[in-house]
């Protein structure tokens, strides 16, 4: 009997010692946002618009026991994923808190929702919208604020409330009430507003951005949050966003660490990109890139992206321009490259640009990324020469690298300006031949990340009504700050990325 009530009292200790395991509050400074998904519309479209972004070797056992520290160390916001092209997750805004679905955007750094004084826009109407004297904890700021994307704008004003994030509070967080939205990207979108995470250098009004906040306020134990995308939309979970850690179980290896060049969005020196494991000489030397989670799709300058249209046959933009630089200049192009006059100067060299060596590709796009800056212009047909001479020079100069005859050359060059892009614009491709396109690499930390045919395309629909739709976009940015490269959802997609606050740098490994 003795012996019994021995187990019987072991018993009752361990239960009582696993309730407590089960019932004590989640570990301090971690903060766990999923991401949460809606399964595919066949009948949905694509939002590509921007929504508004080093570990040694060990052994087995060593890197098991690091990958169990590090799960104890942040919060986790769930996400969800809308047709690939959208993430989002739940935040709550005052005392009690009104929820409101955001994109957690690293390319910017403001938070706005929709407020309940906006009257004139429609899209306000399809959103929760905040509710001033509904919150305890709400104070008047009374500040006009506005913010212009590639694709629209919102304007409003600031106010002053708790935040909250996952299981933690955030007080007196400035955010803007958005009385006017002005592009039906917001009235379609599946989010309410947006959550900036980039650095408060592009904060517009100054406003100390909610990242900065958690931890000023002590609310994570390390000044790091990490992002999953589950590229599976009709499968599970969308997604997590892990704020002061991260989860072992979202990647696979250890991450490649970049330092962070310039302060604003989260941005690091990239080097050559790969079609089919044969370099395309544009950033050989050297490009910019940001990673974005508040962008669809992968952006990149035309003269590569174009290059890889080509490869997997995407139906891009005649360009009469493009063609027309080929047949009256493009000899005189080979030539000066021959004779190894510097590429950034032949353009100016042969009448086609205004400034020696210094004027960039045309700078349309995304307005909240990066501002012009190339100048004055003699009007868009002249820009437009000059645009496609530079990017003509380009792939005539990664053609001549390869020991290809004149001949050739031109009549490369002459099928490239076929499958141009459209400045911002989707390019469709056929789902049959997705298998046999080739890779895509772009070199970062020394390190090739590859993206499979599969990664880089998005499907929508399924059967005869499935439209297939390329993951990369041309944008072109001048120097000094491009050419420049946006790496977004496609490509956090396939590497679980991690923002080091703390250290100023960004890593990436291959996602789980």
């Amino acid at each position: 009997m003795a012996t019994g009530r021995v187990a019987l009292l072991l018993l009752l200790l361990l239960t009582t010692a696993l309730l407590l395991v089960l019932l004590a509050p989640p570990a301090e400074g971690l903060v766990r946002i999923p991401l949460k998904k809606l399964p595919a519309d066949s009948n949905g479209r694509l939002h590509a618009e921007r929504r508004r972004g080093f570990l040694g070797s060990s052994s087995d056992d060593a890197a098991a026991l690091n990958k169990a520290e590090a799960e104890e160390e942040g919060d986790i916001v769930a996400l969800k994923n809308y047709l690939n092209a959208q993430y989002y997750g739940e935040i709550g805004i005052g005392t009690p808190p009104q929820t409101f679905t955001v994109i957690f955007d690293t390319g910017s750094s403001n938070l706005w929702v929709p407020s309940s004084k906006c009257y004139a826009s429609i899209a306000c109407y399809f959103h929760e919208r905040y509710k001033a004297g509904r919150s305890n904890s709400y104070k008047k700021n009374g500040k006009r604020a506005s913010i212009r994307y590639g694709t629209g704008a919102i304007s409003g004003y600031f106010s002053l409330d708790s935040v909250k994030i996952g299981d933690i509070v955030v007080k007196n967080q400035d955010f803007i009430e958005a009385t006017r939205e002005t592009s039906v990207t917001f009235m379609v979108g599946k989010f309410d507003g947006i959550l900036g995470l980039g650095f408060k250098e592009i904060s517009v009004g100054a406003a100390v951005p909610v990242w900065y906040n958690m931890v000023k306020q002590g609310l994570v134990d390390d000044p790091v949050f990490s992002f999953w995308f589950n590229r599976h939309a009709d499968e599970g979970q969308g997604g997590e966003i892990v704020f002061g850690g991260i989860d072992p179980n979202h990647y696979k290896g250890n991450h490649t660490y970049v330092p962070v060049t310039r302060k604003g969005y989260w941005q690091f020196g990239m080097g050559d990109v790969l079609i089919g494991g044969k370099s395309t000489g544009f950033c050989a030397s050297g490009c910019a890139a940001i990673a974005d989670s508040g962008t669809s799709l992968l952006t990149g300058p035309t003269a590569i992206i174009t290059q890889i249209n080509e490869k997997i046959g995407a139906a891009g933009v005649v360009s009469q321009e493009c063609k027309a630089v080929v047949s009256q200049y493009g000899q005189r192009i080979i030539d000066q490259l021959i004779a190894k006059t510097q590429p950034a100067k032949i353009c100016s060299s042969v009448g086609l640009c205004t400034f020696d060596g210094a004027h960039g590709v045309s700078s349309t796009g995304i307005w909240s990324v990066v501002d012009d800056g190339a100048g004055e212009s003699n009007g868009l047909f002249s820009e437009a020469m000059c645009n496609a001479c530079e990017t003509a020079v380009v792939w005539i100069q990664n053609q001549l690298a390869q020991n290809q005859t004149q001949d050739v050359v031109l009549q490369y060059i002459n099928q490239l300006c076929e499958k141009l892009p459209s400045p911002m614009g989707e390019s469709s491709v056929d789902c049959s031949r997705v298998a046999s396109m080739p890779d895509i690499a772009f070199t970062i930390g020394g390190r090739k990340f590859t993206l499979k045919p599969e990664q880089y395309i998005l499907k929508v629909g399924e059967g005869h009504a499935a439209q297939c739709i390329s993951g990369f976009t041309a944008m072109d940015i001048p120097p000094p700050r491009g050419p420049l490269w946006i790496l977004g959802d496609i490509f956090m997609g396939a590497y679980h990325t991690v923002f080091d606050y703390g250290n100023l740098k960004v890593g990436f490994a291959e996602a789980a």
